[in-house]
């Protein structure tokens, strides 16, 4: 939802803390807004500077800009007046912010009381509250028949115990598995979600052991809480989504999508799944062409051929034919054509031949067997199977990635962004704080790695050669960007970060990875997820002998981890929703080789120039330039 001036929230609570702060920064925004709060000199006090801050936006008006309403959340039907007054005399109501709560001082096995004034009072300002004033904000939003928003604020500690307050982690609790059930009122235009901050320096906080506030990294900045408000506002594809803010790694969704894995009923059926069928219908043609390995070579151009081959129905019974818009190109082609990626001695490797070319694409499902009944014709899908390099390409339903849309953006996040995704997280084991070196960075997979270790919450070095890569390296956020052939990589590791590197995402090898494991930190994790510089040397892939890698990993309880995605793949739609999430709200950049490669036949070309160094980006080829523009135009 896009905030603008003459909307309106209602905010319980509002005369404090964070929801005093919302209710200024929604005034800033030029909304009207209501004050709901029980102290009535404190309320008072906020609607004059909403007011003061709305004036900017509004001349006269017929009503106040600013109403203070003051009521104990707690009883019924005084919540109920709040909102008929706020309706009647906003019109409407577009934001409802549940924010009042409260603390206990006594700990509830300690009280001899029958709870009316402690903890039962407790229960009712901090979760039965909510629910009835998510409730009233719910049918008033649906009566009207316009998409309104509710934020419920929670706390970290509804997410893990807090064991000097049971009632309040309780109830807090309560909020967010309240508001997670909550996701389908989405169908009515109502999406409600639920902040969940760690300290910040409000009235209630302070109360608390400072030990205990520095044990989290200290207090949160307010315009943190404010912007992860916002954020759950402005996504429309936010409904029942929990966002937990810390000090200590920044702003996350919880829970993550793998552990949502565990207690999902389908868990393989993706959201993506209900993609509608806004595709027109594909022409299928007698002969397709596609690339296909005929030798075992290193060199791609020379292992490969273009054939033009027959298109033969019907499809298997659990597949999809799926008609392909991109394909992407990465290092590791030349290692498939030269059989690397196949088990068994040479002459039962070159049994394979031959064999399809492409690891990754996307496009859209043209046919599918009898069986495949949970994909539908018109659906855009990712594939990370062999035969992507083609026009047309069967592949086990069961193995498409629904997709929004079959854009070359996606190609990218692929076999290049899941990498980088799974890899930091699995591999990797990274968190948040450290410092993370991403060498060959302005590639496909490094431009990922960079911008994922920054939202994290990390402080990112990142090599590369050239002043183009540079440039698009400073613009993805990159604090310390290494052109090595300007400077020594070796020398502004050892002069700027002596204490080593926390994590290493390494994809050159040879020199390059010597240099990263002299350079790892004590615990550090170097992650090995190719080694691009050793493919392309006249004889191919060498393995290498890395004397002392033991010793020296002993010394400092150093992990040295290889990464292979094909090992991950149970993770893939969940990473590649994660990603595609982070890219619609734009927190993620994609980028694409601006060099262009159209057709089949120009994949030898695209592999070719990969490998020359002169790419920055994904490189991507358009496998049917026609399509690409109709699906441009929808």
């Amino acid at each position: 939802m896009e905030l603008k001036p003459g909307m309106s929230a209602l905010v319980t609570g509002g005369a404090s803390g964070i929801g005093k702060a919302l209710c200024i920064a929604f005034a800033r925004r030029g909304l009207f807004v209501t004050v709901v709060d029980f102290s009535e000199e404190n309320g008072r006090e906020v609607a004059t500077l909403v007011q003061k801050e709305n004036g900017k936006f509004h001349g006269d008006l017929r009503v106040p800009s600013c109403l203070f309403v003051k009521c104990d959340v707690s009883n019924a039907d005084n919540l109920a007046a709040c909102f008929e007054k706020h309706v009647h005399t906003y019109g409407g109501l577009d934001i409802c912010i549940n924010c009042a709560g409260i603390a206990n001082k006594t700990l509830v096995y300690n009280d001899t009381s029958d709870g009316t004034r402690t903890w039962r009072h407790a229960v009712n300002v901090n979760l039965v509250a909510v629910v009835d004033g998510t409730r009233i904000a719910s049918q008033i939003m649906r009566d009207q028949k316009k998409p309104g928003v509710i934020i419920n604020i929670g706390s970290a500690a509804g997410l893990y115990p807090m064991f000097y307050d049971p009632i309040y982690s309780a109830t807090k609790g309560g909020v967010v598995m309240f508001t997670r059930s909550l996701a389908p009122l989405k169908r009515h235009g109502v999406r409600v979600n639920v902040l969940c901050p760690e300290f910040v320096q409000t009235n209630m906080a302070e109360q608390m052991s400072r030990k205990i506030i520095d044990s989290t990294g200290g207090y949160l900045k307010m315009e943190d809480v404010v912007n992860g408000a916002f954020e759950l506002i402005q996504d429309e594809s936010k409904a029942g989504a929990c966002l937990w803010i810390t000090k200590r790694r920044g702003m996350e969704y919880w829970p993550t999508p793998e552990e949502q894995r565990k207690y999902m009923v389908n868990p393989n059926k993706s959201k993506r799944m209900l993609t509608n069928n806004i595709y027109p219908s594909i022409r299928m043609p007698e002969f397709f062409e596609k690339i296909v390995v005929h030798t075992l070579s290193h060199n791609f151009r020379n292992a490969t051929r273009l054939e033009r081959v027959q298109l033969r129905f019907p499809i298997k019974a659990h597949s999809a034919l799926v008609k392909i818009i991109y394909a992407g190109v990465n290092a590791s082609d030349v290692n498939f054509s030269s059989g690397r990626y196949f088990s068994g001695n040479p002459k039962e490797i070159a049994s394979r031949l031959p064999f399809d070319a492409g690891f990754e694409g996307v496009g859209i499902v043209a046919a599918v067997g009898d069986s495949a009944s949970h994909i539908k014709v018109g659906t855009p899908v990712a594939l990370m199977t062999f035969g992507s390099y083609a026009e047309f390409t069967e592949v086990p339903a069961k193995h498409l990635l629904p997709v929004p849309r079959p854009d070359p953006e996606v190609v990218a996040m692929l076999t290049s962004g899941l990498t980088a995704s799974i890899g930091l997280e699995k591999a990797g084991q990274m968190t948040s704080g450290q410092v993370v070196l991403v060498t060959a960075a302005a590639g496909g997979t490094g431009q990922f790695a960079v911008q994922l270790a920054k939202l994290a919450g990390n402080k990112v070095v990142a090599t590369c050669g050239g002043e183009s890569k540079a440039e698009l390296l400073a613009s993805l956020g990159v604090d310390r960007v290494i052109n090595y052939r300007n400077e020594r990589v070796k020398d502004v590791l050892k002069k700027e970060f002596p204490r080593g590197v926390d994590i290493i995402y390494e994809s050159v090898g040879g020199e390059m990875f010597d240099l990263c494991l002299n350079a790892l930190a004590v615990h550090g994790h170097l992650i090995v997820i190719g080694m691009i510089s050793q493919y392309q040397g006249e004889d191919g892939w060498k393995p290498k002998n890395y004397t002392g890698l033991c010793e020296k990993i002993l010394a400092k309880s150093q992990t040295v981890a290889g990464f292979f995605l094909v090992q991950y793949a149970h993770l893939w739609q969940d990473h590649l929703d994660k990603l595609f999430d982070l890219y619609a709200s734009g927190k993620l950049k994609v980028s694409l080789d601006p060099k262009k490669f159209v057709g089949v036949a120009s994949v030898p070309d695209a592999v070719e120039y990969l490998h020359s160094g002169k790419s920055v980006g994904k490189v991507v080829v358009c496998i049917d330039p026609s399509y690409s523009q109709i699906v441009a135009k929808l």
